[in-house]
C-alpha cells in the first residue's frame, strides 16, 4: 500500500504540473483536470501527455472559434455548400441530431447562430439585453432539420445562410469520452477526466474504491446537496452559476433556449448520469431547458441514464431510477 500510495501522490504533481505549463489546461473555454493511477512515473508522464494531445486533436476538429477548424468550414459556407469533412465529426453532427429528435428540439447544435448575440464571459455584470427583432431573426436560422447530412459522400450542409453549428452542450463530454477511451486503450485501468463538471471515471481510486463524486449546492458551491460513487460510468452538470450577466436586475445565465432564443430559466443545475459523458452532456442541455417536470419525463424514458435537476428554488428532482445520498 506504501509503494501504490507514493505513485498515487506522484501521479497527482505530474498532473498539476502539466496544468501548471499549459496554463490550467484550458481548452474549448475549459478547465480539465486529469487523474490516472499508473505503476511507474514514466508511464504516468506518457499517458498525461496522450490525454492532453488528445483534448487538443479534439478541440482542433470542432471548435467553431478556430477558423480553420472543419466546424468553421462548415459555418462558412452556410447557404452556399456542401463541405467533406472527416468520419469523426461526421458522426459526431450526427448523434447530435438523433438528440435534438429523441429531445424534440430542446438540444440542438445549430443554436450557435446566437453565439455573437448573447455575451456571458463575466459573471455579474451588467449589460442590456439584445434587441428583440434581431432575436427573432436569428431564431429563423436555429433548426437541426436543416442540417443536411450526406452519408455516402460525408458531407455537411447548413441549408439557411446564417445559419452556424457549435459544440459548446457537447463538446466538453465529448472530449472527456474519447481521451477516456485512448487511455483505456493504452492499458490505463484507473483514472478519471474531468472538463469542467464533464466527468467520467473508469476503476477505483486509490484506496481501491469507487470514486467518490459531490453534486454542489448551487446556491453555496461549498456544500454538496448529494454524493454518490463513480466507476465506468459518467456524469455531466449544467448550471446556471457560472456563466452569468444581470439585466433590469434580472439574472441571465449562458444555456440558451433554441425554441425561444433566451436564456432558460427556471433551473439552476442539472446533472445526468450515465454510461457515455458525451450523451450525458447533451441530455443535461436538453434537461435545463426543459425544467424539470418535463426534464424528469424526458430522461425517465431513457435507458441506463438518470437525472438529479435543482430548480431555482433549490428544491430536488430526481429521476426514478437514482440512489443518491
Amino acid at each position: 500500500m506504501r509503494k501504490i500510495l507514493y505513485i498515487f501522490l506522484l501521479i497527482s504533481l505530474i498532473s498539476k504540473a502539466q496544468i501548471a505549463q499549459k496554463d490550467g489546461l484550458i481548452l474549448m473555454g475549459s478547465t480539465f483536470e486529469i487523474t490516472l493511477i499508473c505503476d511507474t512515473k514514466v508511464e504516468a508522464k506518457k499517458n498525461m501527455s496522450i490525454a492532453i494531445n488528445e483534448i487538443k486533436r479534439i478541440e482542433q476538429l470542432i471548435s467553431s472559434w478556430n477558423p480553420n477548424s472543419q466546424t468553421s468550414l462548415i459555418n462558412k459556407n452556410a447557404g452556399i455548400k456542401s463541405v467533406k469533412v472527416d468520419k469523426e465529426l461526421f458522426y459526431l453532427i450526427k448523434r447530435c441530431q438523433k438528440i435534438s429528435k429523441l429531445s424534440k428540439g430542446y438540444f440542438d447544435i445549430s443554436y450557435a447562430a446566437f453565439d455573437k448575440l448573447w455575451k456571458f464571459n463575466k459573471r455579474n455584470e451588467k449589460q442590456d439585453l439584445p434587441d428583440s427583432l434581431e432575436i427573432r431573426r436569428i431564431l429563423q436560422l436555429v433548426d437541426y432539420t436543416n442540417i443536411i447530412l450526406n452519408e455516402k459522400e460525408q458531407t455537411v450542409f447548413l441549408k439557411e445562410k446564417g445559419m452556424k453549428i457549435g459544440f459548446g452542450a457537447v463538446g466538453k463530454g465529448y472530449a472527456a469520452h474519447k481521451t477516456k477511451q485512448l487511455l483505456v486503450e493504452n492499458g490505463v485501468k484507473n483514472g478519471l477526466v474531468n472538463a469542467s463538471g464533464d466527468i467520467t471515471a473508469w476503476g477505483n481510486n486509490i484506496e481501491q474504491e469507487k470514486w467518490k463524486i459531490a453534486v454542489s449546492n448551487p446556491k453555496d458551491k461549498n456544500k454538496n446537496i448529494a454524493e454518490f460513487n463513480l466507476s465506468n460510468q459518467a456524469v455531466v452538470t449544467s448550471g446556471n452559476y457560472e456563466k452569468y450577466f444581470f439585466s433590469n436586475g434580472k439574472r441571465y445565465a449562458h444555456i440558451i433556449n433554441p425554441k425561444t432564443g433566451y436564456p432558460a430559466e427556471g433551473v439552476a443545475s442539472v446533472t445526468v448520469f450515465g454510461p457515455n459523458a458525451e450523451v450525458c452532456d447533451a441530455l443535461a442541455t436538453a434537461v435545463y431547458i426543459m425544467g424539470a417536470k418535463k426534464g424528469i419525463e424526458f430522461i425517465n424514458t431513457i435507458k441506463d441514464f438518470d437525472t438529479l435537476i435543482i430548480d431555482d428554488e433549490n428544491k430536488v428532482f430526481s429521476s426514478s431510477n437514482l440512489n443518491l445520498n
